[in-house]
């Protein structure tokens, strides 16, 4: 089992910054892929970015190429989103998860964490 905790959203302008953190416990993440998730109402749970944990190949959607950014902190055992020029539609939900596979679709990844509220105001 992995546990996953979710923090740093908040309430921030158009063009401003906010950096998602994701604590992990209860298994090392050596043979996972972490990835950040977001769903605004009314919508699908989209992919954001991904990691591989082993090697720390990292993968972006189209969308936030260029602004966003994922890490890791092996002694940590955390993953990080940080996101620059954030706009209006980052507005949403983002969820941390786990799983085997480097793939961006929700149903690859076994564990998620609760999710943190990001809301950008124009």
């Amino acid at each position: 089992q992995v546990q996953l905790v979710e923090s740093g959203g908040g309430l921030v302008q158009a063009g401003g910054s906010l950096r998602l953190s994701c604590a992990a416990s209860g298994r090392t993440l050596n043979n996972y892929a972490m990835g950040w998730f977001r769903q605004a109402p009314g919508k699908e749970r989209e992919f954001v970015a991904g990691l591989k944990w082993s090697g720390g190949s990292t993968y972006y959607a189209d969308s936030v190429k260029g602004r966003f950014t994922i890490s890791r902190d092996n002694a940590k055992n955390t993953v990080y989103l940080q996101m620059n020029s954030l706009k209006p539609e980052d507005t949403a939900g983002y969820y941390c998860a786990a799983g085997l596979y480097g793939l961006t679709i929700p149903s690859a990844y076994y564990y998620w964490g609760q999710g943190t509220q990001v809301t950008v105001s124009s």
